[in-house]
Protein backbone atom coordinates (compact mmCIF):
# COMPACT_ATOMS: atom_id res chain seq x y z
CA UNK A 1 0.00 0.00 0.00
CA UNK A 2 1.55 3.32 -1.03
CA UNK A 3 0.66 5.94 1.54
CA UNK A 4 0.05 9.42 -0.15
CA UNK A 5 0.22 13.16 0.95
CA UNK A 6 -1.13 15.71 -1.07
CA UNK A 7 0.22 19.31 -0.59
CA UNK A 8 -2.48 21.51 -2.33
CA UNK A 9 -6.39 21.17 -2.28
CA UNK A 10 -7.43 23.65 -4.43
CA UNK A 11 -8.27 23.82 -7.91
CA UNK A 12 -6.65 20.80 -9.07
CA UNK A 13 -5.66 18.69 -6.34
CA UNK A 14 -9.00 17.41 -5.44
CA UNK A 15 -9.27 15.74 -8.68
CA UNK A 16 -5.88 14.36 -8.32
CA UNK A 17 -6.75 13.07 -4.67
CA UNK A 18 -10.12 11.36 -6.30
CA UNK A 19 -8.13 9.34 -8.55
CA UNK A 20 -5.25 8.67 -6.35
CA UNK A 21 -7.92 7.39 -4.03
CA UNK A 22 -9.87 5.02 -6.92
CA UNK A 23 -6.66 2.62 -7.02
CA UNK A 24 -6.92 0.28 -4.42
CA UNK A 25 -2.99 0.05 -3.72
CA UNK A 26 -2.55 2.93 -2.48
CA UNK A 27 -4.48 5.32 0.47
CA UNK A 28 -4.40 9.19 1.46
CA UNK A 29 -2.24 9.77 4.06
CA UNK A 30 -2.29 13.53 4.61
CA UNK A 31 -3.72 16.23 3.09
CA UNK A 32 -1.99 20.13 3.05
CA UNK A 33 -3.39 23.18 2.19
CA UNK A 34 -2.69 26.83 3.80
CA UNK A 35 -6.81 27.45 3.50
CA UNK A 36 -8.49 25.88 6.40
CA UNK A 37 -11.80 26.13 4.08
CA UNK A 38 -10.30 24.21 1.50
CA UNK A 39 -9.07 21.57 4.19
CA UNK A 40 -12.68 21.25 5.29
CA UNK A 41 -14.05 21.23 2.44
CA UNK A 42 -11.62 17.97 1.46
CA UNK A 43 -11.53 16.16 4.76
CA UNK A 44 -15.32 15.98 4.55
CA UNK A 45 -14.39 13.62 1.35
CA UNK A 46 -11.79 11.56 2.90
CA UNK A 47 -12.24 11.89 6.68
CA UNK A 48 -9.96 9.17 7.26
CA UNK A 49 -6.84 11.56 6.23
CA UNK A 50 -4.95 13.87 7.95
CA UNK A 51 -5.64 17.32 7.59
CA UNK A 52 -2.67 20.25 8.14
CA UNK A 53 -1.40 23.58 6.84
CA UNK A 54 2.12 22.75 7.24
CA UNK A 55 3.80 21.18 4.54
CA UNK A 56 6.71 20.05 7.00
CA UNK A 57 3.95 17.74 8.18
CA UNK A 58 3.95 16.25 5.09
CA UNK A 59 8.47 15.92 4.75
CA UNK A 60 8.88 14.35 7.75
CA UNK A 61 6.09 11.91 8.33
CA UNK A 62 8.23 8.44 7.80
CA UNK A 63 5.27 6.52 7.00
CA UNK A 64 4.49 8.76 3.71
CA UNK A 65 5.99 6.88 0.75
CA UNK A 66 5.19 9.41 -2.20
CA UNK A 67 4.56 13.54 -2.31
CA UNK A 68 1.58 15.32 -4.59
CA UNK A 69 2.25 18.90 -5.47
CA UNK A 70 -0.30 20.35 -6.84
CA UNK A 71 0.22 24.03 -5.86
CA UNK A 72 1.34 27.26 -7.85
CA UNK A 73 4.02 26.91 -10.11
CA UNK A 74 6.45 29.19 -8.21
CA UNK A 75 6.43 26.73 -5.04
CA UNK A 76 7.47 23.42 -7.74
CA UNK A 77 10.74 23.13 -6.98
CA UNK A 78 11.12 24.17 -3.43
CA UNK A 79 8.50 21.39 -2.26
CA UNK A 80 10.08 18.45 -4.75
CA UNK A 81 13.29 19.02 -3.38
CA UNK A 82 12.17 18.72 0.04
CA UNK A 83 10.22 15.35 -0.83
CA UNK A 84 12.41 14.05 -2.87
CA UNK A 85 15.48 15.03 0.00
CA UNK A 86 13.18 13.00 2.68
CA UNK A 87 13.00 10.09 0.57
CA UNK A 88 9.78 10.30 -1.26
CA UNK A 89 8.43 9.78 -4.83
CA UNK A 90 7.09 12.88 -6.04
CA UNK A 91 4.21 13.81 -9.00
CA UNK A 92 4.17 16.98 -9.67
CA UNK A 93 1.78 19.28 -11.21
CA UNK A 94 2.84 21.19 -14.34
CA UNK A 95 5.48 22.71 -15.16
CA UNK A 96 7.85 20.78 -13.23
CA UNK A 97 9.93 24.08 -11.93
CA UNK A 98 9.69 27.61 -13.73
CA UNK A 99 12.99 27.50 -14.65
CA UNK A 100 15.23 24.97 -16.62
CA UNK A 101 18.32 25.06 -14.31
CA UNK A 102 16.00 23.86 -11.33
CA UNK A 103 13.90 21.47 -13.49
CA UNK A 104 17.72 19.64 -14.37
CA UNK A 105 18.48 19.69 -10.69
CA UNK A 106 15.63 17.73 -9.64
CA UNK A 107 15.72 15.48 -12.22
CA UNK A 108 19.49 15.09 -10.97
CA UNK A 109 18.45 14.88 -7.18
CA UNK A 110 15.73 11.72 -7.90
CA UNK A 111 18.76 9.79 -9.70
CA UNK A 112 20.42 10.21 -6.82
CA UNK A 113 17.92 9.47 -4.28
CA UNK A 114 16.55 6.79 -6.46
CA UNK A 115 12.75 8.03 -6.14
CA UNK A 116 10.38 8.39 -8.84
CA UNK A 117 10.17 12.24 -10.06
CA UNK A 118 6.94 12.84 -12.67
CA UNK A 119 5.19 15.50 -13.86
CA UNK A 120 1.83 15.44 -14.59
CA UNK A 121 1.68 16.23 -18.43
CA UNK A 122 -1.88 14.90 -18.40
CA UNK A 123 -2.59 14.82 -22.06
CA UNK A 124 0.10 12.31 -22.83
CA UNK A 125 -2.47 9.40 -21.00
CA UNK A 126 -4.88 10.20 -23.29
CA UNK A 127 -6.27 7.80 -25.31
CA UNK A 128 -7.13 10.15 -28.59
CA UNK A 129 -3.73 11.45 -28.63
CA UNK A 130 -1.87 8.08 -27.87
CA UNK A 131 -3.89 7.14 -30.92
CA UNK A 132 -3.03 10.28 -32.88
CA UNK A 133 0.29 9.48 -32.74
CA UNK A 134 -0.20 5.74 -33.85
CA UNK A 135 -1.70 7.38 -36.96
CA UNK A 136 1.52 9.33 -37.54
CA UNK A 137 3.62 6.78 -37.07
CA UNK A 138 2.33 4.40 -39.59
CA UNK A 139 2.42 6.86 -42.07
CA UNK A 140 -1.98 7.06 -42.51
CA UNK A 141 -1.72 10.72 -42.71
CA UNK A 142 1.42 10.88 -45.40
CA UNK A 143 3.79 13.31 -44.41
CA UNK A 144 2.82 15.42 -41.76
CA UNK A 145 2.91 18.98 -42.83
CA UNK A 146 1.79 21.23 -40.35
CA UNK A 147 0.26 21.44 -36.82
CA UNK A 148 -1.47 23.88 -34.99
CA UNK A 149 -3.51 23.82 -31.40
CA UNK A 150 -5.93 26.38 -29.73
CA UNK A 151 -6.48 25.82 -25.87
CA UNK A 152 -9.06 28.91 -25.29
CA UNK A 153 -11.12 30.18 -22.38
CA UNK A 154 -12.45 33.10 -20.66
CA UNK A 155 -10.91 32.69 -17.36
CA UNK A 156 -9.68 31.42 -14.92
CA UNK A 157 -7.43 34.57 -14.94
CA UNK A 158 -4.01 34.12 -13.45
CA UNK A 159 -1.93 36.41 -11.25
CA UNK A 160 1.61 33.65 -10.69
CA UNK A 161 1.48 32.96 -14.39
CA UNK A 162 1.05 34.18 -17.85
CA UNK A 163 -1.09 32.19 -20.11
CA UNK A 164 2.23 30.80 -21.64
CA UNK A 165 3.37 28.81 -18.46
CA UNK A 166 -0.25 28.04 -17.55
CA UNK A 167 -1.62 26.48 -20.84
CA UNK A 168 1.38 25.95 -22.91
CA UNK A 169 3.04 22.85 -21.00
CA UNK A 170 -0.38 21.03 -22.60
CA UNK A 171 0.36 21.83 -26.35
CA UNK A 172 4.10 21.72 -26.18
CA UNK A 173 4.00 18.16 -24.55
CA UNK A 174 0.88 17.24 -26.82
CA UNK A 175 2.89 18.23 -29.99
CA UNK A 176 6.63 17.24 -29.12
CA UNK A 177 5.22 13.53 -28.31
CA UNK A 178 2.51 13.78 -31.89
CA UNK A 179 5.96 14.29 -33.58
CA UNK A 180 8.57 12.52 -31.52
CA UNK A 181 10.66 15.79 -31.75
CA UNK A 182 12.30 18.48 -30.36
CA UNK A 183 12.28 21.97 -32.25
CA UNK A 184 15.21 23.35 -33.91
CA UNK A 185 13.98 27.18 -33.38
CA UNK A 186 11.21 29.09 -31.69
CA UNK A 187 9.24 32.26 -31.41
CA UNK A 188 6.60 33.49 -29.26
CA UNK A 189 4.08 37.39 -29.07
CA UNK A 190 2.03 37.89 -26.49
CA UNK A 191 -0.39 40.53 -25.36
CA UNK A 192 -0.99 41.65 -21.94
CA UNK A 193 -4.38 42.85 -22.13
CA UNK A 194 -5.75 42.52 -18.17
CA UNK A 195 -2.62 42.83 -16.36
CA UNK A 196 0.41 45.19 -17.30
CA UNK A 197 2.36 42.22 -16.44
CA UNK A 198 1.26 39.36 -17.48
CA UNK A 199 0.42 37.95 -21.14
CA UNK A 200 -3.06 36.82 -21.46
CA UNK A 201 -2.62 35.91 -25.13
CA UNK A 202 0.37 34.53 -26.75
CA UNK A 203 0.69 32.61 -30.32
CA UNK A 204 3.61 30.55 -30.20
CA UNK A 205 5.68 28.96 -33.38
CA UNK A 206 7.74 26.16 -33.24
CA UNK A 207 9.77 24.84 -36.02
CA UNK A 208 10.53 21.18 -36.19
CA UNK A 209 13.39 18.94 -37.73
CA UNK A 210 11.96 17.82 -41.66
CA UNK A 211 10.44 21.61 -42.09
CA UNK A 212 7.58 20.76 -40.03
CA UNK A 213 5.93 23.86 -37.72
CA UNK A 214 3.25 23.91 -35.34
CA UNK A 215 1.37 27.31 -33.96
CA UNK A 216 0.53 27.49 -30.79
CA UNK A 217 -2.63 30.08 -29.36
CA UNK A 218 -3.19 30.40 -25.81
CA UNK A 219 -5.41 32.69 -24.15
CA UNK A 220 -7.82 33.54 -21.18
CA UNK A 221 -9.69 36.13 -22.56
CA UNK A 222 -11.53 34.04 -25.42
CA UNK A 223 -15.12 33.87 -25.63
CA UNK A 224 -15.75 29.99 -26.24
CA UNK A 225 -14.00 27.20 -24.55
CA UNK A 226 -11.33 25.41 -27.30
CA UNK A 227 -8.97 22.67 -26.13
CA UNK A 228 -8.41 21.30 -30.04
CA UNK A 229 -4.92 20.28 -32.28
CA UNK A 230 -5.30 19.50 -35.78
CA UNK A 231 -2.45 17.91 -37.75
CA UNK A 232 -2.30 18.45 -41.57
CA UNK A 233 -0.58 15.97 -43.62
CA UNK A 234 -0.38 14.88 -47.35
CA UNK A 235 -2.86 11.98 -47.60
CA UNK A 236 -5.05 13.08 -44.57
CA UNK A 237 -6.01 15.46 -41.68
CA UNK A 238 -7.22 15.14 -38.27
CA UNK A 239 -9.02 17.03 -35.80
CA UNK A 240 -8.24 16.13 -32.14
CA UNK A 241 -11.07 18.18 -29.94
CA UNK A 242 -10.86 17.27 -26.10
CA UNK A 243 -14.11 18.98 -25.71
CA UNK A 244 -15.96 16.71 -27.90
CA UNK A 245 -18.07 13.81 -25.99
CA UNK A 246 -18.01 11.36 -28.65
CA UNK A 247 -15.43 12.00 -31.19
CA UNK A 248 -12.11 13.12 -30.15
CA UNK A 249 -10.47 12.30 -33.31
CA UNK A 250 -12.30 13.03 -37.00
CA UNK A 251 -9.97 11.81 -39.80
CA UNK A 252 -10.86 13.88 -42.99
CA UNK A 253 -9.80 11.83 -46.22
CA UNK A 254 -8.41 15.28 -47.83
CA UNK A 255 -5.15 15.77 -49.22
CA UNK A 256 -3.50 16.76 -52.31
CA UNK A 257 -0.80 15.53 -54.88
CA UNK A 258 1.04 16.57 -57.59
CA UNK A 259 0.21 15.54 -61.11
CA UNK A 260 3.18 15.23 -63.31
CA UNK A 261 3.71 17.41 -66.46
CA UNK A 262 5.99 16.38 -69.77
CA UNK A 263 7.75 17.85 -72.32
CA UNK A 264 5.84 19.33 -75.00
CA UNK A 265 6.74 18.85 -78.59
CA UNK A 266 9.36 22.14 -78.51
CA UNK A 267 10.72 20.54 -75.14
CA UNK A 268 8.80 23.21 -73.18
CA UNK A 269 7.39 21.71 -69.82
CA UNK A 270 3.77 21.54 -69.88
CA UNK A 271 1.44 23.75 -67.13
CA UNK A 272 0.54 20.16 -65.91
CA UNK A 273 3.38 20.29 -63.85
CA UNK A 274 2.19 22.72 -61.61
CA UNK A 275 -1.23 21.57 -61.11
CA UNK A 276 -2.30 19.48 -57.99
CA UNK A 277 -5.10 16.74 -57.71
CA UNK A 278 -7.14 17.82 -54.59
CA UNK A 279 -9.04 14.65 -52.67
CA UNK A 280 -12.14 15.17 -50.82
CA UNK A 281 -13.72 12.20 -49.05
CA UNK A 282 -15.21 11.06 -46.00
CA UNK A 283 -15.13 11.97 -42.06
CA UNK A 284 -14.45 9.15 -40.39
CA UNK A 285 -14.65 9.11 -36.22
CA UNK A 286 -12.80 6.09 -34.91
CA UNK A 287 -13.59 4.39 -31.95
CA UNK A 288 -11.35 4.96 -29.21
CA UNK A 289 -11.61 3.15 -25.92
CA UNK A 290 -11.02 6.37 -23.93
CA UNK A 291 -10.65 6.09 -20.33
CA UNK A 292 -10.25 8.89 -17.40
CA UNK A 293 -6.21 10.32 -18.45
CA UNK A 294 -5.40 11.67 -15.11
CA UNK A 295 -6.51 8.33 -13.73
CA UNK A 296 -4.55 7.00 -16.09
CA UNK A 297 -1.60 9.10 -14.96
CA UNK A 298 -2.26 8.30 -11.24
CA UNK A 299 -2.20 4.69 -11.76
CA UNK A 300 0.85 5.39 -13.96
CA UNK A 301 2.52 7.07 -11.27
CA UNK A 302 2.10 4.54 -8.60
CA UNK A 303 2.47 1.61 -10.71
CA UNK A 304 6.03 3.21 -11.79
CA UNK A 305 6.68 3.29 -7.57
CA UNK A 306 5.25 -0.22 -6.60
CA UNK A 307 7.48 -2.00 -9.49
CA UNK A 308 10.78 0.50 -9.74
CA UNK A 309 10.11 1.92 -13.01
CA UNK A 310 11.04 5.02 -14.97
CA UNK A 311 7.96 7.02 -15.63
CA UNK A 312 6.70 8.21 -19.01
CA UNK A 313 6.46 11.97 -18.21
CA UNK A 314 10.03 11.87 -15.61
CA UNK A 315 12.44 14.66 -15.17
CA UNK A 316 13.25 13.97 -18.87
CA UNK A 317 10.01 15.02 -20.43
CA UNK A 318 9.20 18.12 -17.59
CA UNK A 319 12.78 19.55 -18.54
CA UNK A 320 12.72 19.48 -22.39
CA UNK A 321 9.02 20.98 -21.57
CA UNK A 322 10.22 24.07 -19.14
CA UNK A 323 12.91 24.66 -21.35
CA UNK A 324 10.87 24.83 -24.22
CA UNK A 325 8.43 27.57 -22.10
CA UNK A 326 11.60 29.31 -21.03
CA UNK A 327 13.35 29.91 -24.74
CA UNK A 328 9.77 31.32 -25.58
CA UNK A 329 9.41 32.88 -22.69
CA UNK A 330 13.02 34.91 -23.97
CA UNK A 331 11.26 35.31 -27.12
CA UNK A 332 7.96 37.16 -25.61
CA UNK A 333 10.50 39.75 -23.67
CA UNK A 334 12.34 40.40 -26.80
CA UNK A 335 10.06 41.19 -29.30
CA UNK A 336 9.15 37.96 -30.66
CA UNK A 337 12.85 37.39 -31.51
CA UNK A 338 13.38 33.83 -33.01
CA UNK A 339 15.21 32.14 -30.06
CA UNK A 340 17.51 28.40 -31.47
CA UNK A 341 16.22 25.43 -29.38
CA UNK A 342 19.35 23.55 -27.22
CA UNK A 343 19.59 22.20 -24.13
Amino acid sequence: MVKIGVIGCGYWGPNLIRNLALNEKTSIHTLCDTSQEKLNGISKIFPEAYATRNAEDVFKDKEIDAVVIATPAKSHYAFARKALLCGKHCLVEKPLTLNYREACLLTALAQKQEKVLMVSHTFLYNAAVRKLRQYIEKGELGKVLYLYSSRLNLGVIRRDVNALWNFGPHDISIICYLLNDTPVSLSAKGLKCIHKDLEDVVFLNLDFHKGISAHIHLSWIDPKKVRETVVVGEKKMVIYDDTSPDAKLRIFEKGFHKIKGHNTVRGCIDYGEFQLQLRDGDCLTPKIDFKEPLKEECDHFLGCIIKGKQPFTGGENGKLVVRILELAQQSLDNNSKLVKFKF
